[in-house]
């Protein structure tokens, strides 16, 4: 049987984790072996905004004893990703130098979204009711020891994704300032967290109940073995984690490690990780809690695996990507009908240039995400909309991009009706290859949204044909046309300056 043996690395703010997994294209994902190593990076990285550099060697040791792992597993691949805890340090760049330097692997950092469409895949991947337990309104939540990240589901589809930071580390980091914590715990939380939980549920959740809320992460494993008494295996309700909040605030962290092997390190999380999920279970007005027992390092296998293996996962997720941007334009009262048009005239231009524009279906992604986005702005000031969309995406999570395709993606929108200047100007914010998906990308958008310059869906009925010196779009339409061929001319301008190609429109003519 062929397969491959791949390790999976996950650099997370309270500990190191390595997962040797064995993929095949029959078989699918097997675990073979597991270690983990606690350092906590984050309490450096969140209380003083930098690493001390005594963690970073212990880090680089970890990391040594992980590639003597794969060597001896001859694992033939692997991806190692940072989470917040280096992503958000002052010198975070200089410590992923120091472990390529020190121990010849490439670590790269991951936002959060990217991190939870993995996640995600990897809940997917695993449990074949996936796609029936997210039918109705349903809750992802991930306690990490940075931040929450939570994921709202409804229809098969997520409809929003966001990132708090109140993880159980900062807020472990933020309360040990405080005497005699460990008792009052329970109520400085619902003091401090308790608010931005009602924010989120009051903004985006309102008087909905959820039926069910998903739980990933480390933590949530730690919680349920410190209570084997309860019994539980794939639900915890709400009595459950109320019996565990009120047990962990009695027992020590020696006393966690002694009686359930739990480390030390996750010991002094759990508490605050515990009452997070009561909360949360509280507020979404729901019973129960789902723990599908995934990780960063199933994810990050999948991930690999689907791309690289032909792993075929039951799920569209790119629909999800886009059902989350078709969400923040509800929210921001977009034009429904004249966003759809323009969503059709970017894919279809999109297609019909593939000769000259030499982009791939990522690219062709964030067209879509940057037409569906493009007049968001328009709630706040229709004036400066552009700009006002620009930061509305610069401001929310979109699930399964990095920071950078947000970027693309909010600059798109925003040269879509200001001047994009030369490449001179921005090289300090973008390299040359992203520069130019920009400026392709925002042309086609030029051209799509000066179709229906009217907001009037007067073109319905169309051909595009992609001629020597000519990109000929023919509208098939009785309506009169004169707005849009008026003004259609300054949208070809930019679009015959990055492609050398002039886009014309003609209306088919009626006997």
């Amino acid at each position: 049987m062929s397969y491959i043996m791949f390790g999976a690395i996950d650099v997370g703010s309270s500990d190191i984790s390595l997962t040797i997994y064995e993929i095949s294209e029959k078989t699918g994902i097997r675990m073979v072996d597991h270690i983990s190593h606690m350092i906590e990076l984050g309490a450096d990285s969140y209380q003083y905004g930098r690493i001390r550099y005594t963690l970073v060697e212990e880090l680089c040791e970890v990391l040594q004893e992980f590639k003597r792992k794969l060597q001896e597993y001859r694992v033939e691949h692997y991806r190692a990703y940072a989470t917040s805890a280096i992503r958000e340090a002052d010198n975070g760049k200089m410590i992923l130098d120091q472990i390529r330097t020190k121990t010849g692997l490439l670590v790269k950092t991951m936002s959060n979204s990217e991190i939870r469409l993995l996640t995600y895949k990897a809940i997917v991947n695993k449990n074949a009711d996936f796609n029936k337990i997210i039918q109705k309104n349903t809750a992802m939540i991930d306690i990490g020891a940075g931040s929450v990240q939570i994921s709202l589901f409804d229809k098969q589809n997520i409809q929003l994704t966001q990132n708090i930071r109140i993880g159980s580390l900062r807020l472990r980091e933020m309360f040990s300032r405080i005497k005699g914590q460990e008792q009052k715990i329970g109520h400085l939380m619902e003091e401090y967290v308790g608010n931005e939980i009602d924010t989120f549920r009051n903004m985006y959740m309102k008087d909905k109940e959820f039926k069910n809320i998903i739980a990933v992460g480390d933590e949530i494993v730690g919680i349920v073995k410190c209570a084997p008494e309860l019994g539980i295996t794939n639900y915890i309700n709400r009595e459950q984690i109320g019996y565990i909040c009120s047990k962990l605030k009695k027992c020590s962290q020696d006393e966690l490690y002694i009686r359930y092997g739990i480390p030390r390190e996750m010991a002094s999380l759990l508490l605050y990780s515990a009452n997070l999920y009561r909360m949360f279970l509280q507020k979404a007005k729901a019973e129960s809690i789902w723990i599908p027992y995934v990780t960063n390092c199933d994810g990050i296998a999948v991930g690999y695996a689907e791309k690289h293996c032909k792993l075929k996962l039951p799920h569209d997720f790119t629909e999800d990507i886009l059902a989350e941007a078709r969400s923040i334009v509800k929210r921001y009262r977009s034009n429904r009908l004249h966003i759809q048009n323009v969503e059709d005239f970017s894919m279809a231009i999109f297609d019909a240039t593939k000769k000259v524009h030499g982009l791939g279906k990522r690219e062709r992604l964030l067209l879509h995400l940057a037409a569906i986005l493009h007049s968001c702005g328009k709630f706040i000031n229709i004036n400066d909309s552009s700009k006002n969309s620009y930061h509305i995406i610069m401001s929310t999570e979109i699930i399964g991009l990095s920071h950078m395709e947000r970027e693309t993606v909010a600059n798109i929108v925003f040269y879509n009706k200001q001047e994009l200047p030369s490449y001179q100007n921005m090289e300090k914010w973008f390299p040359m290859k992203e520069y130019m998906v920009i400026a392709k990308l925002s042309a086609i958008l030029r051209v799509a949204n000066a179709l229906d310059q009217g907001h009037q869906q007067k073109i319905q009925q169309y051909t595009i044909e992609l001629q020597e010196k000519e990109l000929l779009i023919i509208a098939d339409t009785p309506m009169d046309l004169s707005l849009e061929m008026g003004l259609f001319s300054e949208k070809s301008d930019y679009f015959e300056k990055v492609y050398g190609i002039r886009p014309v429109l003609r209306q088919k003519r009626r006997v």
